[in-house]
C-alpha cells in the first residue's frame, strides 16, 4: 500500500510539473500577444461604474486613473451606500481635481441584494447615461488604454459583455507580498491556461463590461445580488442570453493591501469557497498546481522506500527549480509592476495548502466585516 501512495504522489509530481511548464509557456505566450495588440479607435460612449465601501488603500491614485483616459466620451458614476463612508472626501476630492469630467456620485439608495457590492451596482444604474456599462472595484488601477481596450470587442454584435485579467501590485509588509503572489503566480497563469482551451465562461471582477440590453435582459443587477460570485454569474446570464464574452487584451492592476495573515486568509478563504460553490469539481481537481507541497510529501515517502535522502532531495530540487521558473516568468513578463520574491516561494505555496484544505471545512465567508453563507444557488448573511 505504501509503495501504491508513493507511486501515486510521484505520478501528481509528475502532473504537477507538466502543468506548471505549461503555465510558464501561456505567460510567454500572452505577454507576446499583448505587445502585438492591436490599438483601435475610440468607439460609443461609456458609463463606468465604480462601487465603493471604504478606503482602500492608495484610493485616490486607484481612482484618478479611471480619469485619466485616452477616450473621447465616458461618463464615472462614483457610488457609495452610506452617507458617511469615509471614501466621500476622497471621491469629491477627485471630481474637484477633474472638473471636465463627466462624473457623478450616488450615495445611499434602496436593494434587498445580500450582496453589498450589487446592491450598489443596483443603486447606481439610474444615473448611467449610456449604452455599455463597464464594472471594476475600487482596489484597481488601470491604463490610460483601458476603455479603448476593454470596449473594443462589442463592435462583434455577438459580444454580450467583455472582461479582462489582472495582476497585483503589494502595498505592504508580507502579508500583501505573499497576496499579490497569489494573484500572479497561481491566479493569473491559471487563467491563461483555461483561456488557452476554450472562450470565457465568466467574467472576472477586475473588470465586467456589458451591453445595457443584455443586462436587462437577464433582469439587470438585481439578478446577481443572491450571489457572492456575482462576476461568475454576471458571465453565465449572459452566455444564457445567448451572447458570447470576450477576453479584452488587457492587464489591469490590483492594488493589495493586507493588514495581516489572517485577513490575507480570510480574504483567499473567501475565494477558495466562493469558486467551490461555482465550480465544485474543477476545484478539488485544482490540487494539481500545487507542486511544492506534492513534491514535498512525494519526497517524504521516497526516503521511507529506499532510506536514502539523495533522489528525494533532487525531486524536491527540480519542483523548487520549476516553481521558481513560474515566478521568474511572471515577473518578468509584468516588469515594472512586478513583485519578485523568490525566498517567499515556500511559504506562499503551503500557505496556499492550507487555505485550500480549510477551504472543505465549511461554507461561511467573510467579506467587509460581514460573514455570509455559501450555497450552491445564493448567499445569505448570518
Amino acid at each position: 500500500m505504501l509503495e501504491f501512495i508513493t507511486l501515486a504522489f510521484l505520478l501528481l509530481c509528475t502532473l504537477s510539473a507538466g502543468y506548471m511548464l505549461l503555465a510558464i509557456a501561456h505567460v510567454v505566450l500572452y505577454r507576446r500577444k499583448l505587445a502585438a495588440a492591436v490599438k483601435t479607435r475610440p468607439a460609443e460612449p461609456v458609463t463606468l461604474l465604480k462601487p465603493i465601501s471604504g478606503l482602500e488603500v492608495e484610493l485616490a491614485e486607484n481612482l484618478g486613473s479611471f480619469c485619466r483616459q485616452d477616450y473621447a466620451d465616458y461618463q464615472i458614476v462614483f457610488g457609495v451606500q452610506d452617507s458617511t463612508d469615509p471614501a466621500i472626501p476622497v471621491i469629491r476630492k477627485i471630481m474637484e481635481e477633474f472638473p471636465d469630467r463627466d462624473i457623478a456620485l450616488v450615495v445611499g439608495g434602496e436593494s434587498n441584494a445580500v450582496n453589498r457590492k450589487v446592491a450598489n451596482l443596483t443603486n447606481m444604474i439610474p444615473a448611467a447615461r449610456h449604452d455599455i456599462l463597464v464594472i471594476s472595484d475600487s482596489d484597481m488601477r488601470i491604463p490610460t488604454d483601458y476603455i479603448r481596450v476593454v470596449t473594443a470587442p462589442f463592435v462583434d454584435v455577438r459580444i454580450g459583455a467583455t472582461t479582462c485579467l489582472y495582476t497585483a501590485t503589494p502595498k505592504g509588509g508580507l502579508a500583501s507580498k505573499l497576496g499579490a503572489m497569489y494573484i500572479n503566480d497561481s491566479f493569473l497563469p491559471s487563467c491563461l491556461i483555461a483561456l488557452g482551451f476554450s472562450s470565457p465562461k465568466f467574467c472576472f471582477g477586475a473588470t465586467m463590461a456589458v451591453r445595457r440590453e443584455v443586462l436587462e435582459g437577464f433582469g439587470g443587477f438585481a439578478k446577481l445580488g443572491r450571489y457572492i460570485a456575482d462576476d461568475y454569474m454576471l458571465g453565465r446570464l449572459t452566455l444564457g442570453r445567448g451572447r458570447l464574452i470576450a477576453l479584452a487584451p488587457c492587464l489591469v492592476e490590483n492594488i493589495v493591501h493586507e493588514p495581516n495573515l489572517r485577513a490575507l486568509f480570510l480574504h483567499e478563504l473567501r475565494w477558495a469557497r466562493t469558486i467551490r460553490s461555482v465550480q465544485p469539481l474543477g476545484y478539488a481537481l485544482s490540487f494539481i498546481t500545487e507542486l511544492l507541497p506534492l513534491a514535498v510529501v512525494a519526497a517524504a515517502l521516497l526516503w521511507t522506500q529506499i532510506q536514502s535522502w539523495q533522489v528525494p532531495l533532487l525531486l524536491l530540487a527540480g519542483a523548487l527549480a520549476i516553481r521558481y521558473c513560474l515566478h521568474l516568468a511572471v515577473t518578468t513578463f509584468l516588469g515594472a509592476r512586478a513583485s519578485y520574491f523568490p525566498w517567499a516561494i515556500p511559504l506562499r505555496d503551503f500557505f496556499s495548502v492550507i487555505v485550500r484544505i480549510t477551504s472543505f471545512c465549511g461554507r461561511q465567508v467573510h467579506w467587509r466585516e460581514k460573514v455570509y453563507t455559501l450555497q450552491p444557488d445564493s448567499v445569505s448573511e448570518r
